[in-house]
């Protein structure tokens, strides 16, 4: 996500609406699964007991109703013997659920849709469980302001999900620690698209309404997931080694945004020369108008962005989370700082190397500048969740990595960061694990100073 373009920020506060549970009984021989995972900001998000695999989610909307139907056909494997277990969704009626094709005895109580199986689960086995359900989804409001779930816009809709708004149109596991691939497929009127992650697996017109089916085969945490429905171009180019590069773009806007987007290519291969191969099958960007949503996010693939909101900074930004951030993806939500420190310090390294400032430039006028608010508390330790996607998290997170640079040295500071974004391609990661590995990369370096001043300290640092 983008802070610099953002006068609200735009992931993550708790979400009053929606952080309620509820426990259920437990079964003969397994136990319920818990209704969150207990993470230290959200803890009523996702769910104990399994790990999702792949979601199939088949959806059907008509913008001048606002109606949505879906179903969603959920692969995972129980971690523990199992008599229940829980999904998180917001709003809309469930229809029916069935496990393993057999019918199941579900309820409801906030966020938490809990499933009881016809038969219980045993710890290992991989289950199917198939949601069917209807309803106008909902635009959830963080306690900070910003919106997230389902976005109508003049022509469509837009649904982004950090932290939690993906469980506005899907019942899942929403958590950042449960990664799984994705199928989706979206039928909307015949004339608009239907814009997702991934890559466009096929389109089909029958009886009016245009159906698109898109593949994300690589692992992706649920806020990440996207859907953009509406008018949109739809352009395909190459990037680095030939890679798939799929923008949609408002035709409104295509005159507005066309500048920028021309830098993506490029864009991805200085990335790759400073983080690595880039971590998926294709990339591209969504333009949506202005106002359609209040910040820039970086959904897997195909960061989306208001036009208003689309410049070089923000592109650079959201396209250096497809290491940091979708590929590396934070443990809990107190990791925030790995997404937001990492892409901003890519925005520094860029100025750098096409005759901006350096980045111990921009370090200096961050630390000699008035602005209080950097120093409200460390970016390792947000002071509650309405603060994780604070200035703290994003400038002091990327100071924190200017110090290492300063400590190590360019060569050893570039093989961290991109031996980090390898050894972690496509899993989780939380703080501990990014300054261990710190740690082993520089073995003779004393990093005490940096992760107790810089990193978990409170106030602001004795001059550098």
């Amino acid at each position: 996500m983008s802070r610099s373009v953002r006068l609200v920020p735009a992931a993550a506060a708790l979400l009053a609406l929606v952080l309620t549970g509820t426990a259920c009984d437990g079964g003969v021989h397994g136990t319920p699964g818990g209704a969150g995972l207990r993470d230290p900001y959200f803890p009523k998000a996702g769910n104990g007991g399994y790990d999702v695999g792949h979601y199939g989610l088949t959806l059907d909307y008509t913008p001048a109703t606002r109606r949505l139907t879906g179903t969603a056909v959920i692969t995972a494997r129980a971690t523990r013997d199992l008599s229940a277990f829980d999904l998180d969704l917001a709003g809309l009626h469930v229809d029916s659920v069935t496990v393993e094709g057999r019918k199941a005895r579900f309820n409801r109580a906030g966020q938490e849709l809990t499933v009881r199986p016809h038969d219980d689960l045993d710890k290992g086995e991989t289950f199917r469980a198939t949601v069917r359900y209807s309803g106008t989804p909902r635009t959830l409001t963080d306690l900070d302001g910003a919106e997230e779930g389902w976005l109508p816009t003049a022509d469509g809709v837009l649904a982004l999900g950090e932290p939690a708004g993906s469980m506005a149109w899907f019942p899942g596991n929403h958590h950042p620690s449960d990664k799984a691939a994705y199928d989706l497929t979206v039928s909307v009127p015949e004339g608009l698209q239907a814009v997702s992650n991934g890559e466009l697996a096929g389109r089909s017109v029958k009886d009016g309404r245009a159906t698109y089916r898109w593949h994300t085969a690589e692992p992706m945490a649920s806020y990440l997931a996207t859907v953009a429905v509406g008018h949109f171009r739809l352009t395909r180019t190459t990037g680095p080694h030939g890679l798939p590069i799929l923008t949609a773009v408002d035709p409104t806007q295509e005159k507005a945004s066309g500048k920028v987007l021309a830098k993506l290519p490029e864009i991805l291969d200085w990335e790759e020369t400073n983080f690595g191969p880039y971590p998926f099958s294709s990339a591209g960007a969504i333009v949506d108008r202005p106002g359609d949503a209040g910040y820039a996010l970086e959904t897997q693939n195909r960061p989306v962005f208001p036009a208003d909101q689309l410049d070089t900074e923000t592109l650079v930004h959201e396209l250096a989370h497809q290491w940091y951030g979708d590929s590396i993806t934070p443990r809990s939500w107190r990791d925030m700082w790995l997404n937001e420190g990492f892409a901003t310090y890519a925005w520094w390294l860029y100025q750098e190397d096409f005759g901006g400032p350096s980045a111990q430039e921009t370090f200096m006028d961050l630390y000699d500048g008035d602005d209080e608010a950097l120093w409200a508390f460390p970016p390792a330790k947000p002071s509650s969740a309405a603060h994780i996607s604070d200035t703290p998290v994003y400038q002091r997170g990327a100071m924190v990595l200017q110090k290492i640079r300063q400590k190590v040295g360019d060569d050893t500071f570039y093989d961290i960061v991109q031996g980090w974004a390898a050894t972690r391609r496509h899993g989780n990661a939380s703080t501990a694990d990014f300054t261990a590995y710190v740690e082993k990369k520089a073995p003779h370096k004393d990093f005490t100073g940096i992760w107790k001043d810089w990193l978990y300290g409170d106030g602001k640092p004795d001059r550098p």
